[in-house]
């Protein structure tokens, strides 16, 4: 092995901070985020890597993202076989990770860049996880905002974890709460909460979260309530209990309910209800019988998920340009 390549594997293996970008047909907005998250890290004396994760991007994303150039940084392009989401995605990013320090950003620049090295800053002070909390959450409707708060206050009700609210993906994380969460083997993955469940020293900092820079989000109404109910059912089985404990309740009422007629009928007499009455009482026991059968069915659908052991995601391809020594006008430490 010759002295440049000897002299590049110390380099690599000496790698503080990783950021990992997780992108879905994201092809306009990559080259901005790339030359604003390159100039803050050749900014900073950690070295330094940027992961890119392919979500089965099926316009020229990829392309663009392969064709960056690395300036003091690492850049790595991991391209996923196809679609499996955003979850699978952070999740292949966080296994491709080599840096103490991980922070995971959307690619969208609604998360500021620049923010990195206060969050590194923090991290230096010994906490674990730099929860990156919204406190103003421009380009977004009132309802989504609204409907997010509500969320955030139902799943923290429901989950003995504390998932800290208003909270999205943009956040750092130390190499060993990394390393617990690439052992753990769930398949269906809610990551904020995954995020917050090992704990360990967390402070939280609040920042302005901007408008998308351009295009559409890939999050639509729909996709947002499924993703609400995995967070839900993957943290916490107490749906099932209120499940349990409304089916007693009514049950229960019914029971009183009709001791009262047989009583009012054998010491009084009583004319048959109405119809209407009695419609109102079937529609809302079966209401909730139906209700109950679409929770329970959740937690089975997830049980027949996991019992399959499939793997997260597939990598289709793994590209890596070398950081661009300069050891005599910008050496960075180890």
């Amino acid at each position: 092995m010759d002295l440049i390549s000897i002299t590049q594997q110390r380099y690599d293996s000496a790698i503080t901070l990783s950021v990992i970008v997780p992108y879905f047909n994201e092809v306009d907005v990559l080259p901005q985020l790339h030359a604003r998250l390159t100039a803050v890290l050749d900014a900073m004396p950690e070295r330094c890597e940027i992961i890119y994760v392919n979500d089965g991007s099926d316009d020229t994303s990829l392309q663009v993202v392969e064709g960056f150039r690395s300036t003091s940084s690492i850049v790595r392009s991991v391209s996923l076989s196809r679609n499996f989401g955003k979850e699978s995605a952070m999740s292949a990013g966080l296994e491709y990770s080599r840096g103490k320090a991980v922070v995971i950003i959307d690619a969208d620049l609604q998360d500021p860049p620049e923010l990195i090295p206060q969050m590194m800053a923090k991290w230096r002070e010994g906490f674990d996880v730099v929860n990156m909390q919204r406190r103003e959450r421009h380009g977004e409707t009132w309802f989504k905002r609204q409907s997010a708060a509500m969320f955030y206050r139902l799943l923290n009700g429901l989950t003995k974890s504390a998932i800290p609210e208003n909270v999205g993906d943009f956040r750092l994380l130390s190499r060993r709460v990394v390393e617990h969460i690439n052992r753990m083997p769930e398949r269906n993955r809610y990551m904020k909460g995954i995020f917050a469940w090992p704990g360990f020293h967390q402070y939280t900092m609040q920042f302005d979260r901007d408008a998308r820079f351009c295009g559409e989000t890939k999050w639509n109404y729909f996709k947002l309530f499924g993703l609400a109910v995995d967070g839900i059912t993957s943290f916490s089985i107490r749906p099932l209990r209120l499940a349990t404990f409304f089916g007693a309740l009514i049950a229960s009422g019914a029971f009183v309910y009709g001791v009262v007629i047989i009583a009012q009928t054998l010491l009084w007499g009583n004319d048959v209800t109405g119809y209407p009455s009695m419609m109102v009482v079937l529609l809302a026991l079966g209401g909730i019988q139906l209700l109950s059968i679409g929770v329970l069915g959740e937690y089975i659908g997830r049980i027949f998920i996991e019992s399959k052991q499939r793997p997260l995601f597939l990598v289709d391809s793994v590209k890596e340009k070398p950081a661009v020594m300069i050891f005599n006008t910008m050496e960075k430490r180890a």
